[in-house]
Parts: structure tokens; sequence; C-alpha cells
């Protein structure tokens, strides 16, 4: 089985050569399932529900999110969907460790056509957020947990994949082992610079520090250089704006057993123009 994760995907830059590369990238590689970080897709900060339909239409079966999700008020009412739906708008999820009165949720739980006659592959995704230098929120670690058990009781599902949303590498390298042989993949994503640590734990997680932006690298993190530049030398507050030169899309490639779960390849990818 094939997992596709597309890394942060910020502003049109991002959306327009994610939509470029994606369908090649897709047949290529014959992935089954499709997970993008869309959490800066909308002007590089937060995404609206026109947006998230236009991941969706590219072939996402799950958009995970991060500390932007709630930028673009919006999103509020698409993501207010019951539990056990399975529109479009209970299939983008935020932080799992956000609080319970939050919008929406942070896992999803989903099932894969077989050819054949064969029973549909079940799979989950988590995300999570990290809790140095970030907003205050639950502890990923036991969260992850507790939706682990979940998963385990409602779907069986041995494909799961968690996008840990975090400022620090060794909060994600953290929980990378501490879920080694208990999820299929541990992806991070936030820092917007794919990391060349791409490998599978002895227990079989794939596991990348940061996945990387699909957008604009031309910028400082996604943002036009001059106004960043601005704020760190006069420290003066601004408003950002996204840039628009050299987008690249970062995405990460992980194989895996769907019975097992156990992830066996894992490959990056920078694509440009």
């Amino acid at each position: 089985m094939n997992i596709l994760f597309v890394g942060d995907v910020f502003g049109s830059p991002g959306r327009h050569i994610v939509r470029e590369h994606l369908p090649h990238v897709i047949e290529t590689h014959a992935v089954d399932l499709l997970i993008i970080n869309g959490e800066n897709a909308a002007g590089g900060f937060g995404i609206t529900p026109s947006i998230a339909e236009e991941l969706f239409d590219l072939g996402a079966h799950v958009i995970t999110t991060g500390n932007h999700i709630w930028d673009k008020k919006e999103i509020f009412e698409y993501m207010a969907v019951p539990a056990d739906s399975h529109v479009r708008g209970r299939r983008i999820i935020r932080p799992a460790n956000y609080t319970a009165a939050a919008p929406g949720f942070g896992l999803y739980q989903g099932y894969l056509p077989q050819p054949n006659g064969a029973p549909d592959q079940p799979y989950a995704v988590l995300n999570m957020q990290g809790r140095v230098f970030m907003s205050t929120c639950d502890d990923p670690f036991r969260k992850a947990d507790e939706l682990l058990a979940q998963v385990a009781r409602e779907s069986g599902a041995k494909v799961i994949l968690l996008d840990i949303h975090a400022e620090t590498t060794s909060e994600k390298v953290a929980l990378g082992w501490y879920l080694d042989g208990r999820v299929t993949a541990v992806l991070g994503t936030h820092t917007h610079i794919p990391t060349a640590d791409d490998r599978i734990l002895p227990g079989g997680t794939a596991y990348q520090t940061d996945v990387g932006m699909s957008g604009p690298y031309d910028s400082v993190i996604g943002v036009e250089t001059e106004l960043v530049l601005k704020r760190f030398l006069t420290g003066m507050p601004g408003k950002f704006e996204a840039a628009k030169g050299n987008p690249k899309m970062c995405a990460t490639l992980v194989a895996c057993d769907g019975v097992t779960g156990r992830a066996h390849h894992i490959q990056r990818f920078m694509l440009g123009e």
C-alpha cells in the first residue's frame, strides 16, 4: 500500500505547484492514500471551505492542519459535522490535542475500496500539535495513546499516519520513537523546511522530522523576504504576505504492508517548475 503525504501547502503558489505535479506522482507511484496538510493554503494563513474542496478535488482523502487552522473563520462551520460522518468537512482534521470544545476532530478513520471483492482497507489519520514553543495544548504523547486505543476499538486499522505539527526537532523525534511499531508513519510539518532524516525506525514506523512546505522557496518559510527582514531588523510589527517565487512541492511517499501497517519504504520529493 502506498501513502503520499504532501507537506504544508502555502498560498496560491503552493496550490498551483501541487496541482501541477500531484497527478503525475500519484500515477507514477500508484498512490492509494493521499493526505495533504492544508493549514496555510489560504494566502499562507489558514484554509477556507472552497480551498479545502479544491484539495479534495485533487484526490486528497484527508486534509491535516495545525496552528493556523482557525485563521479563516469560514472553516468553523465547514468542520462542524457529526463524528460518524464521512462528508468532506469531516475529512479535514485539526490537532487532536486541542481542547474538546474546539470545532472538528483530530482523528479520521476511513476505508479504501479494494479490487476483486476484497474487504475494504481500513486506515486512520491523526493530527497532533507540539507543545514546545507553541500555543498551549494537551500532551500529544498521551493523546496519541488515547486515539490509538480508539482506532483499535472502532476500525481496527493497522495503517495509521500521524502528522505532528511542531516547532522543535527533539519533540518530533521523541514522538516518532514513542510510537515506533504502533503506527505506520510519523511525519512532521510546521517548520516548512524539508529534512533529510527520512528513515524506517526499528519497529516499522516511517519517520521524517519535516516533510517541507509546498510553496514559494524564494521566501522566508513562505513569506515575502523583505517583510520578514524588516521585522527582524526593526522589531516593528507588520502584515505578512505570501511570496510567489520558486514554488516547490514537497511530499513524502511511504510504502507499507496493509495487513500489519509496517512501513518498508520511505521516499521524499521536492518538485519544482
